[in-house]
C-alpha cells in the first residue's frame, strides 16, 4: 500500500507504472490511500525505486495483510483482535509499532487515537511492547471509506515513521512561518543531516523561517531577499540580512558556504538554473535544499526536467513530495567536486 498527497495521487500511480510497467494494476482506497494489486513487486524494491529513480510522489508505504469490510469494522473490538493476529501470524519479535489513521470519510464510530489504544491494548495483552513509532516492525492500521486495512512492513521499507507518513509538527510561539515545518520534516524523513555549523545562504528568505531554523541548528546565515525579514531575528549577530536578489548575490560574493537553501515562489526550472549558479558558492561535499514549485502541469516531466539541470553540479541526496509541501517536491542534492 502507498500514500500520496490526495491531489497527487494520479501521478504517484504513473510514476509507479514507469517504474514496473504500464500493466501495473492498482486500487484507489482513499483519497490519499492506494494499493497496488498485479504484478506485486516487493515492497523492498519499491523503495529502491523510489529512492533511487526517484519516485517523487510517494510518502510512506506498508504490506497489507488483511482488509475488514465495514459492518464487521464497524466493531472496533473485531478490527484490534484482527490486527493482533497479524502480528502473531507474522512472528515478530516483542516490540512492535502501531500507527493508526483514517482517510477520506470513513464514519465508523470511532477515530483513529481510539483504535490505536484499543489494538496497544490487546497487543499488550498478548505479552507485546508496543510504541507509536521507533520498533524494527510498524503495524499500520488505516480507517477507509469501505472498512479497515491493515498493513505491517518493516521500519526502514515504509520511507517514514510516521502514520501514512503524515508528520505532524506543532507550531510554537517562535515560529516566523509555516514554510519552517518543511524544513523540519525533511530531518524527519530522510538520514541526510544538514550541518551543524558553518554558513549557511538563504535565498529568498523574507519572512525568514528558515533562517531561523538554520540559526537554531547553530549555523551562521546569510539571508538574501529585497523584502523584510520579522522583525523577531533583527538583533542575532549571526542572521545578516542582504536586501538584494538572489542573483544579484551569487555574482556579487566571495565567500563559501557550507548549505544552500532556497524555498522562492518561482517557476522550477528557473530555480534550479538558480541553484547551478549557486554550486559555484558552495563548498564541495555541501548541501543544497530547494523545493520545486509545480504547479498544474506535467509536474513529472517538471521534476525530471529539474533534476537534470542540478545533475551537472550535484548528486542528488533525496527528492520527494512532503506532508508539508503543497503543490511541491523538496530536492536535496550534494555538490560534487570539480573535475580536474
Amino acid at each position: 500500500m502507498f500514500s500520496t498527497a490526495e491531489e497527487s495521487f494520479g501521478f504517484a500511480v504513473r510514476e509507479l507504472e514507469g517504474a514496473f510497467g504500464s500493466s501495473l494494476r492498482t486500487e484507489r482506497l482513499g483519497p490519499d490511500l492506494g494499493v497496488i494489486l498485479d504484478p506485486q513487486p516487493a515492497a523492498h524494491d519499491v523503495v529502491t525505486a523510489i529512492l533511487q529513480r526517484p519516485l517523487v510522489f510517494i510518502r510512506h508505504l506498508t504490506v497489507e495483510v488483511g482488509r475488514i469490510a465495514r459492518n464487521e469494522a464497524a466493531d472496533i473490538d473485531v478490527v484490534a483482535r484482527a490486527a493482533t493476529q497479524a502480528v502473531v501470524d507474522a512472528g515478530l519479535s516483542q516490540a512492535v509499532a502501531v500507527q493508526a489513521w483514517t482517510t477520506g470519510s470513513p464514519r465508523l464510530g470511532y477515530p483513529a487515537g481510539d483504535l490505536f489504544r484499543r489494538i496497544a491494548g490487546e497487543l499488550g495483552a498478548a505479552g507485546y511492547r508496543v510504541a507509536s513509532a521507533g520498533e524494527e516492525h510498524v503495524l499500520s492500521c488505516c480507517v477507509t471509506p469501505t472498512g479497515v486495512v491493515i498493513g505491517l512492513n518493516r521500519t526502514a521499507d515504509s520511507l517514514v515513521d510516521w502514520p501514512g507518513g503524515r508528520v505532524r509538527l506543532t507550531r510554537t510561539d517562535e515560529q516566523v512561518s509555516r514554510a519552517e515545518f518543511k524544513l523540519e520534516e525533511l530531518q524527519h524523513v530522510t538520514t541526510v543531516r544538514l550541518p551543524a555549523a558553518g554558513r549557511a545562504l538563504d535565498l529568498g528568505a523574507a519572512p525568514g523561517g528558515w533562517s531561523r531554523i538554520l540559526r537554531q541548528r547553530g549555523l551562521s546565515v546569510w539571508a538574501v531577499d529585497p523584502a523584510d525579514l520579522d522583525p523577531r531575528l533583527a538583533d542575532d549577530p549571526e542572521l545578516r540580512h542582504i536586501r538584494t536578489t538572489a542573483g544579484e548575490f551569487l555574482r556579487a560574493t566571495d565567500q563559501r558556504y557550507d548549505l544552500v537553501v532556497n524555498d522562492m515562489r518561482m517557476d522550477p526550472v528557473l530555480s534550479c538554473r538558480l541553484m547551478g549558479d549557486a554550486a559555484a558558492v558552495l563548498r564541495a561535499g555541501g548541501l543544497a535544499v530547494v523545493t520545486l514549485k509545480l504547479g498544474s502541469g506535467q509536474p513529472i516531466r517538471i521534476v525530471r526536467d529539474c533534476l537534470s539541470l542540478l545533475a551537472p553540479h550535484y548528486d542528488l541526496e533525496f527528492a520527494r513530495q512532503l506532508h508539508h509541501n503543497r503543490h511541491e517536491v523538496t530536492v536535496v542534492a550534494r555538490r560534487r567536486a570539480a573535475r580536474r
